[in-house]
């Protein structure tokens, strides 16, 4: 591979202050470091310098990004903090993303992983940090060569000016004294109104190599003697392996080899085509289930069964039970939620190279330590020897958080001790993804005299991805560079067990709490797992709860004949942020005003993780029961606002993201069978179907959060609110369907 294909360096990249005379590294103090004995060799770690900014000779400044981009513009963002504080100059600025390395971890996870619109939020204090002490180390150094003092000199677009004097010295060409000097402590940071490029619209860095295609993702990766294999899966759940016959396949061109490996059967070959032909001549005979298969009418028919009984109480306050005991006035309904498979534009794919001494994965991961652990376990190397250089990653949405097709990189390559580039057909991806759980809902509400619900229960049967035991996917028992309290969540991401007692731990997310002021509330969790495998899809829990909770809200509505919006205007009288957000997005939508005749409106709100957004959505309904979304209003109160262009096109690709899912597609099982194999049965949003998007932001100065998979949540009940009032009846399943 060439150095300038992908160049993420060593696993020891960034250990000095300065290299060659080239590049100085800002020094950081990582959250998180403790005084506590039992986390010294941690903390020694993870305070290390040198970890997010180098400046070169030639003035340029490059940002290291400890997250994965996936789209959702981080390789923008993080640069802009750090420019800010800085005072760089934007013409100047680089980015490269982050080895696998300590220091590297998600605060909010521990652990090197992108996921939960994590990314800027956890990384904002950091970044600044890390801007303002190098500019502070750059006016001591410009200080220290004039021999004036620090307060006569000012750093602005990568310079230090002397204030009393007409000179100035470029980062570049203070970098050598800089790098002799005590890195200063107790910097201050700019207050938001001294931003000059937070919040700006600026261009992302990554466009230009994207249009170009000089950008790497991971079915780019290329280097002498790469082969190429595709992987034949078990086609029924619980099912594995019991016999082949490879003589077709070996007999065509260009294949290679055919191996057995922890789930499945590869085929190794010079191109993907060769490899995939020979795929299908495979004489493969898989065992039989050894129980029942899991259909998805059957399951949906237990599950209403289940419904009738007690669960577990994961949350509650106030007293459910004696507004329930002494009321009649109670509202009721069931709303059901399909598997939804994450069908990323790119399918599955990594690349692998295995020595007798190391092993190189590139790949386009979301979690770059389960990649490291899972090769370490396969190929018996320790951590400094498995180096994980991360692509571009061609859509994530939560399934490459699992490392499953990188264990098969890895296995693979060292059966045929030769690099191997992984790439799994659109139907294996779809037929064996870790699919977002489908669920039962039973929703419950007692109403005082004003209509207004006291008491709420909400009864979610089905599986919890986080209590699921599911077939060794990947070849890894016990962890043992996880942090002790991030060991179960470890053992899920690679295909094990977690502990039961985290069942409905993760279901209850976007269900409790809730955002309106209901005294008595109560979640119930029946855990009921048919052994299909499940994952985090973009927005987690929230995309299904929100649906039940702004649905249901709105059923309360039109019982006691309130507006949806008044209603939720007055259950939110306790917080005014949230109000004022409600009321941004009916102000700009028009909310209460005429509408055009056949066009309807149907609103949600919800709070993501920090994140509170409110959307209306605009929808017709033709005779025939085809749904049509006309435009879409996004109010958004994220905090401080880093780069609103990127805001605005993360809303657009929730919108359509969550549309598919609305209006679209689901994943159904038969016979332990996964029905959809492409996009044919399994269709995802249409340009010509994509609604108009206005985004509003709520200006802050507050932290900012979240917004990567905030908008996901919203989209599915505003569209069937709004359809409810077209059709004239409830909306309680997805995807919709009138006919």
């Amino acid at each position: 591979m060439k150095k300038s294909e992908i160049d993420y360096g060593r696993r020891k990249f960034l250990k000095v202050s300065y290299i060659a005379g080239c590049a100085l590294l800002a020094d950081i103090y990582f959250p998180g470091c403790s005084s506590k004995t039992e986390n010294k060799n941690r903390r020694d770690n993870l305070c290390a310098p040198d970890a997010w900014i180098k400046i070169g000779s030639d003035n340029t400044v490059t940002v290291i990004v400890n997250h994965s981009e996936m789209g959702q513009g981080i390789t923008t963002a993080f640069p802009m903090i750090v420019a800010e504080e800085l005072e760089a100059d934007w013409s100047k600025i680089r980015f490269e993303i982050a080895p696998a390395a300590e220091i590297y971890k998600n605060p909010a996870f521990n652990y090197q992983m992108t996921g939960g619109s994590t990314s800027v939020r956890t990384s904002f204090n950091i970044l600044r940090n890390a801007g303002a002490t190098l500019r502070e180390l750059m006016i001591a150094a410009a200080a220290k060569t004039w021999n004036a003092a620090v307060s006569e000199c000012r750093a602005e677009n990568s310079r230090v000016f002397h204030r009393a004097g007409k000179r100035s010295l470029t980062y570049g060409e203070l970098i050598d004294k800089a790098a002799n000097l005590p890195l200063p402590k107790n910097i201050p940071l700019k207050k938001p109104a001294e931003f000059k490029i937070i919040g700006k619209r600026m261009p992302r860095l990554d466009t230009l190599e994207k249009v170009y295609g000089s950008a790497v993702f991971g079915t780019d990766v290329k280097m002498p003697g790469l082969l190429t294999a595709t992987v034949v899966h078990p086609p029924v759940f619980g099912t594995k392996l019991k016999r082949f016959n490879s003589g077709k396949t070996r007999a065509l061109p260009g294949v290679r080899d055919v191996v057995v490996i922890n789930e499945g059967i590869a085929v190794v070959a010079d191109t993907f085509w060769q490899a995939r032909q020979g795929m299908e001549a495979l004489e493969v005979e898989w065992t039989k289930s050894s129980g029942e298969n899991p259909d998805s009418e059957k399951i949906s028919q237990r599950w209403a069964k289940l419904a009738n009984k007690e669960g577990k109480t994961i949350y509650k306050i106030g007293d459910v039970d004696k507004f329930f005991k002494k009321n009649n006035n109670i509202i009721r309904s069931i709303y059901e939620l399909p598997y939804q498979a994450h069908a990323t534009p790119s399918p599955m794919n990594c690349t692998a190279q295995v020595r007798d001494n190391r092993c190189d994965i590139w790949g386009p991961t979301q979690n770059q330590d389960a990649v490291q652990e899972v090769a370490s376990k396969i190929t018996g190397l320790d951590y400094a020897s498995i180096n994980v250089y991360t692509t571009f990653v061609g859509g994530g949405f939560g399934r490459r958080i699992s490392a499953d097709y990188a264990a098969e990189a890895v296995q693979i390559s060292k059966k045929v001790k030769a690099p191997v580039k992984v790439i799994w057909t659109r139907e294996e991806d779809m037929q064996h993804d870790f699919y977002r759980p489908a669920s039962y809902n039973v929703m419950q509400a007692v109403l005082n005299h004003k209509g207004l619900p006291v008491a709420w229960m909400h009864r979610i049967v089905g599986a919890d991805h986080l209590a699921q035991r599911l077939p060794e996917r990947i070849p890894l028992k016990m962890p043992y560079k996880t942090p002790r309290l991030l060991r179960n969540l470890t053992e899920y991401l690679s295909g094990k067990l977690v502990s039961p007692v985290m069942a409905g731990m993760h279901a209850k997310e976007g269900a409790v709490p809730l955002p309106y002021n209901i005294d008595n509330v109560r979640l119930n969790f029946v855990n009921d797992d048919p052994g299909i495998p499940l994952g985090p899809w973009r927005s987690v829990s929230h995309s299904a709860n929100a649906f039940i909770v702004e649905c249901f809200i709105d059923e309360i509505a039109a019982l006691t004949g309130r507006d949806p919006y008044e209603l939720r205007y007055e259950l939110l009288s306790h917080d005014p942020h949230m109000r004022n957000v409600l009321e941004l997005a009916a102000r700009k939508s028009g909310w209460g005003k005429p509408l055009p005749d056949g066009i309807h409106r149907g609103i949600s709100f919800h709070e993501y993780h920090k994140t509170i957004l409110c959307f209306v959505a605009e929808v017709s309904v033709s005779r025939t029961g085809k749904i049509k979304v006309h435009r879409v209003v996004c109010a958004i109160d994220c905090g401080i606002v880093i780069n609103p262009k990127i805001i605005e096109v993360q809303m657009e690709s929730a919108v359509a993201f969550g549309l598919t899912a609305t209006l679209k597609s689901a994943i159904t099982i038969r016979k332990g069978r996964v029905k959809q194999a492409n996009f044919d049965d399994f269709p995802i949003l249409r340009m010509n179907e994509m609604p108009k998007v206005e985004v509003h932001l709520v200006k802050s100065t507050n932290p900012p959060t979240g917004i990567g998979e905030a908008g996901v949540p919203l989209i599915a009940p505003a569209v069937a609110n709004a359809v409810s009032s077209a059709a004239g009846k409830r909306i309680r399943k997805l995807p919709i369907n009138l006919n």
